[in-house]
């Protein structure tokens, strides 16, 4: 993949995601699949997704035991991201990142070293755009009709590694 495409497609992808202020991030516990709500950082994004956690959560454990997640956003249109995820304690990058909103939501500072980053690289992406109507009418009638609806392109699917 060119890196053309692949800066295209990333930009297709922050402007889908860059008002959606919660995420539902997915890890895999001996159970299996475990999703919660997360507060996407106001990062530009560039191929990572960040948030804060604590060290005593069970996604904290989660993640070092399988890095394999997936992180979802719903808004305008729908966004499901593939990645791998990595702790980050790096107390610059948790300066950088942390505002007054969690400081009341964790009720703690930046520098409790309770305090974690979740960097999620992103490996891949499939989106579904809410707005285009003829694609849902016709994406809708050729399901109703029996019809195969992959001539529809009603989603995408982009790989960001290379």
């Amino acid at each position: 993949m060119s890196n053309m495409m692949k800066q295209e497609e990333m930009e297709t992808l922050r402007e889908l995601i860059k008002d959606v202020d919660t995420a539902m991030l997915t890890t895999v516990t001996e159970e299996g699949l475990v999703s919660r709500p997360m507060k996407t950082q106001e990062v530009e994004f560039d191929g990572d997704l960040w948030f804060f956690t604590k060290k005593e959560t069970n996604k904290y454990e989660e993640i070092l035991h399988d890095q394999d997640v997936n992180v979802a956003y719903a808004g305008k249109s729908f966004v499901s991201v593939r990645g791998r995820a990595e702790i980050v304690t790096d107390l610059d990058k948790k300066k950088e990142l942390w505002s007054t909103a969690h400081e009341k939501i964790m009720q703690t500072s930046y520098d409790d070293p309770n305090v974690v980053l979740i960097k999620v690289k992103a490996e891949a992406a499939e989106y579904w755009e809410t707005g285009n109507l003829t694609k849902k009418i016709a994406f809708l009638y050729k399901r109703m009709t029996g019809q195969s609806s992959k001539s529809t392109d009603v989603n995408e699917t982009v790989e960001l590694n290379e």
